[in-house]
């Protein structure tokens, strides 16, 4: 089960990387949070799972927009979170 579950996880980042290695290149640096949410979606993915961290990359995008402030803005671990 931890071998599919590890396949799985790997499968959904794959268009991540994707996007990283080849698009992100060619436009200009836009995301203002820190880490960036292309990193900020592989690491929710990585720790909290498919479901729960492709919800938590939709809401980062959708809070990363020209009039948000930004700044450091990590997943958090759910020992951190009050």
């Amino acid at each position: 089960m931890e071998k599919v579950k590890y396949f799985l996880r790997r499968l959904t980042s794959f268009p991540i990387i994707l996007y990283r290695l080849f698009v992100r290149p060619l436009l200009r640096p836009s995301c203002r949070y820190y880490p960036s949410c292309s990193e900020y979606a592989l690491s929710a993915i990585n720790h909290f799972g498919i479901f729960k961290g492709i919800k938590l990359m939709c809401c980062r995008l959708l809070r990363c927009h020209p009039w948000s402030a930004g700044g450091y803005d990590p997943v958090l671990r759910k020992e951190e979170k009050s």
